[in-house]
């Protein structure tokens, strides 16, 4: 070999040495870059990729009666949810195949569980449907699934790469004596992505993207208490998506109980009688429009008097709370919005308005005899008078001559208190544009609530109206266009002679409160209109002395431990300020009522001796409709109302209904009382809770008589 060969070769190793070098030198600082000054991040990457942190959601709270008998409780329903981390790395063949596989299990469309998997906010995505959790948190696409279907799936999990299956609760509801209560309970649905940011803003974390929110009735008013606080579960997953084991968690919390002040047993029989009623009322020929009634709605009411809780309250039309339970179909909710169905989501008992009738003539009296009137007065009851050019009728034009403001009352004279008003009208505002006008019969109306929200514990409660001049003032403003768009065009087939003559009345001096307007206000007509609550609460507070409670269905908050955490007092919402002697004077003459005026016939053989019932019956006529039955009556103890519109005249429509709550409350056998048989054990309801125990076992509280 020669020396300049040997020369070459030492060069080409020694260059091929600095290149190895180099490699090894670039390399390691590679490495070194990667496992110590990128090391954390790029663990903390390899730890995202197989740990998943799962949100457990909390057991909702438990919704008990007085007597601590369950309402609304949880039960546990399989639950599919897919891991979309792990089905964003499927190619478009695989991910179709997963999902047509699962949804034939689930008997779904794979479009429908694509609709689930979008996220909230993206393209296509569907309110209501969406995914409105973390991206990162396993998707629920079926609730409530067979457990076959549910095993199917957890024991192939091979065939299901992120297809996730557990337990979770959902509402039961478990109809202690086959109550329905769905008005009261209410009901849940999935949180929204604006309630979501909202609570991310308020920095509450008792809510997620998966949480469902009360929507009506105390799951919504006592949502924050029932809903408790959500746990959080880290879990190690292979490649995938299948569960390893676990790697910690924090244990979610559960909800609150909600003791109510509902009596499940009083409730069920306000129910029956309220649905015997409506179905006796339709089976009933109305001789005035020649066809049965209508009876397409109704509420009733039973209420403490010395402290406003609602002891039971039912709506019909009603709806099963269960529907709502894994959500609900398109198709019956919006039947369930349906006017043809009778809109059943309308809570009739807090949110129904309708004219009261007859029943509003107690407080009528009361603002009479403020002003002006005295127990002494005496007055015709002729069958009819005449106002303008009109003559106003007696119910059935029934004359009882000369009568007191308590004979009144009895025989419900619609022409005495035609009087009153108009009288009242003719002193202060015989100018029918003057709308700040005096109306002692009005100021009275407002004095007992009319017209406001009584503040009961419960969600999209209505005000009501009071048809005075200032509402007609509003209302003409607001509908003079359309009646004067009718009178302002001649008349064609489709508008009948009525709607053309009233809509040019209407158009020409609608804004006039007239004496006619004063003389319906005086009766419960017209315009004004009540809900049954607010009816209730009036009532009771002529049993207990003028307080007007603001009704209350909440009792107390109780721990999952048992323990109390906060008693919901009754609130006082207002007191009448009337003197005692008028209270007596118009309670005296409900008593009157009872015995031999318009609900006598209804309470023949009754023990009043003993139960001392006043009541006032109503039937509010409605133009192109039946007439409205009420019968609103106390005791000392309770309220009960009872409302069927388009049912007929107000005893003859509820009276027996009305009559057989007051023996389930009194325990009342034929003409005996035996407090025994009452539906409330010791007939009203004690002041104690219900005994909460470790075991979670529940007992009706312990009274004072009874320790």
């Amino acid at each position: 070999m020669s020396a300049t060969t040997s020369r070459r070769s030492r060069m080409r190793l020694i260059v091929l040495q600095a290149l190895v070098f180099s490699l090894l030198a670039t390399l390691g600082a590679r490495l070194y870059f990667l496992q110590v000054i990128s090391g954390e991040d790029y663990q903390g990457q390899a730890a995202s990729q197989s740990i998943r942190d799962v949100v457990v959601q909390p057991q909702r709270g438990l919704v008990v009666d007085s007597q601590g008998r369950p309402l609304v409780t949880n039960r546990l329903v399989w639950v599919v949810s897919i891991d979309t981390t792990l089905l964003g790395r499927f190619d478009d063949g695989q991910r179709r195949k997963l999902l047509r596989r699962t949804a034939d299990v689930l008997d779904l469309e794979p479009a429908a569980i694509e609709r689930k998997l979008a996220l909230c906010g993206t393209d296509g995505a569907v309110p209501g449907t969406c995914w409105n959790g973390s991206p990162y948190q396993p998707v629920p696409v079926a609730e409530n699934v067979t457990e076959q279907q549910a095993l199917r799936i957890s024991e192939q999990p091979e065939d299901f790469p992120g297809v996730l299956v557990e337990q979770q609760s959902v509402r039961e509801y478990p109809s202690p004596f086959g109550i329905n209560a769905a008005h009261l309970l209410g009901y849940l649905s999935p949180i929204t992505s604006d309630e979501l940011e909202a609570a991310e803003d308020a920095e509450d974390s008792s809510v997620n993207g998966a949480s469902v929110v009360g929507r009506a009735g105390v799951e919504k008013t006592y949502d924050a208490w029932l809903r408790g606080q959500p746990g959080y579960q880290r879990v190690a997953v292979n490649s995938k998506g299948q569960v390893l084991g676990d790697v910690d968690a924090t244990a979610a919390q559960p909800g609150d109980t909600l003791v109510t002040s509902i009596d499940a047993k009083v409730q069920a029989v306000v129910e029956k009688q309220l649905n015997t009623m409506i179905t006796t009322a339709r089976g009933t020929f109305d001789e005035v429009t020649g066809r049965n009634y209508e009876a397409d709605s109704g509420a009733a009411v039973v209420m403490e008097a010395d402290t406003g809780r609602i002891v039971a309250m039912a709506s019909q039309p009603t709806y099963d709370p269960q529907v709502w339970v894994g959500g609900i179909s398109s198709k019956k909710l919006k039947e369930l919005y349906s006017e043809a169905a009778g809109t059943p989501l309308l809570a009739r008992a807090f949110q129904g308005q309708f004219a009261p009738g007859s029943t509003w003539k107690p407080f009528m009296t009361a603002g009479a005899l403020t002003n002006g009137y005295s127990t002494s007065t005496v007055l015709g009851c002729p069958s009819a008078i005449r106002i303008g050019n009109r003559d106003f009728h007696n119910h059935e034009s029934g004359a009882y001559g000369s009568v007191t403001f308590a004979r009144a009352l009895e025989v419900s004279c619609n022409t005495f208190f035609y009087q009153v008003g108009t009288g009242y009208w003719r002193e202060y505002g015989s100018d029918p544009a003057d709308v700040k006008a005096k109306d002692p019969l009005v100021e009275e109306a407002k004095v007992f609530g009319f017209g406001s929200r009584t503040g009961v514990d419960l969600p999209g409660e209505a005000s009501g109206r009071i048809a005075d001049r200032a509402w007609k003032r509003d209302y003409y403003r607001s509908m003079k266009d359309y009646y004067c768009g009718i009178s302002d065009k001649p008349q064609d087939t489709e508008t009948s002679d009525f709607v053309y003559k009233f809509a040019y009345e209407f158009c020409v001096e609608g804004y006039k409160y007239r004496e006619a307007d004063a003389a319906n206000f005086a009766i419960g007509q017209g315009d004004t209109i009540v809900t049954p609550l607010q009816l209730a609460r009036a009532y009771g507070a002529l049993a207990n002395g003028g307080t007007l409670w603001e009704p209350r269905v909440g009792k107390a908050i109780v721990s999952p431990k048992g323990e109390v955490i906060k008693r919901i007092k009754p609130s006082k919402g207002g007191d009448v300020d009337l003197p005692a002697s008028v209270l007596g004077y118009i309670d005296e003459a409900l008593k009157g009522v009872s015995r031999t005026g318009t609900m006598a016939w209804k309470l023949g053989g009754f023990p009043l001796d003993d139960v001392q019932i006043r009541a006032k019956t109503g039937s509010a006529e409605v133009y192109g409709k039946q007439s409205t039955g009420w019968v609103a009556s106390y005791t000392d103890d309770y309220v009960v109302v009872m409302m069927i519109s388009q049912g007929g005249t107000g005893s003859g429509s509820t009276g027996d209904g009305v009559r057989a709550i007051w023996e389930a409350l009194y325990g009342v056998e034929g003409d005996r009382v035996d407090p025994a048989s009452s539906a409330i054990p010791g007939t009203t309801q004690p002041d104690a809770l219900p005994e909460f125990g470790r075991d979670g076992s529940i007992l009706p509280p312990a009274r004072e008589d009874q320790r």
